[in-house]
């Protein structure tokens, strides 16, 4: 892998970050992408972790970026655990498949693991094919569920460390920070350089099946 650098995002960051996300997700699940606006917003919830908001650089280039936000599990006993949502995670298409987003994941964890807070596990909803390989597994191998009480292929879950969820089944909630405003994302996004919407390109078509890959919960 080339010198990349890893480090937190600052404040003066922000839109290179964003115009990367955007890079990195145009026309890759849906015509345009939403991920740039989602992370501009994110950053206002106060379930962001801003100590866990990274950014990866090359020759003083950012090229990519990890953000994680509080979530939880509440079992199905009514308890209550803490855990942690992974994304966005976006790595520009030039510097793609060279193993900086599997890099900033390990990095990511390293942070967490050496944090002074009881973060059980990382859940996340992406491409089983590629997050298997990051040390994630189907959250239904836990008997956890969405917080509609489905389990889903997208839905992932890494243990921070053994036996962190033992014992545990229940729903998962992720933060109300997720749920995208589409009128306001498109307004954002015209503070960009224009590009093209396509449809049926990239990983669309996987994504569309994938999202569709969901089973009612029988207790």
């Amino acid at each position: 892998m080339k010198d990349i650098r890893f480090r937190l995002e600052e404040k003066s960051d922000y839109r290179e970050t964003e115009t990367v996300l955007r890079e990195a997700f145009w026309n890759q699940f849906a015509p345009g992408c939403i991920e740039h606006f989602l992370l501009h917003s994110i950053r206002d919830s106060s379930d962001f972790l801003p100590e866990l908001d990274i950014v990866a650089t090359y020759n003083g280039k950012i090229i990519a970026n990890i953000d994680f936000t509080k979530s939880m599990i509440i079992s199905d006993d009514g308890k209550k655990y803490t855990t942690l949502c992974l994304g966005p995670i976006g790595v520009l298409p030039s510097f793609q498949k060279e193993g900086i987003g599997g890099a900033l994941i390990d990095y990511a964890k390293k942070l967490i693991r050496e944090m002074d807070y009881d973060y059980r596990a990382i859940f996340l909803f992406g491409d089983p094919n590629y997050y298997s390989r990051q040390g994630f597994v189907p959250a239904e191998n836990y008997t956890i569920r969405t917080s509609d009480n489905y389990f889903a292929a997208a839905h992932q879950v890494c243990p921070l460390y053994p036996g962190a969820l033992d014992g545990i089944t229940g729903r998962y909630f992720e933060s109300p920070a997720f749920v995208a405003d589409e009128s306001a994302a498109e307004i954002f996004d015209k503070q960009f350089p224009e590009k093209e919407k396509l449809t049926g390109v990239k990983l669309q078509p996987v994504f569309n099946k994938l999202v569709k890959m969901v089973k009612k919960y029988q207790d």
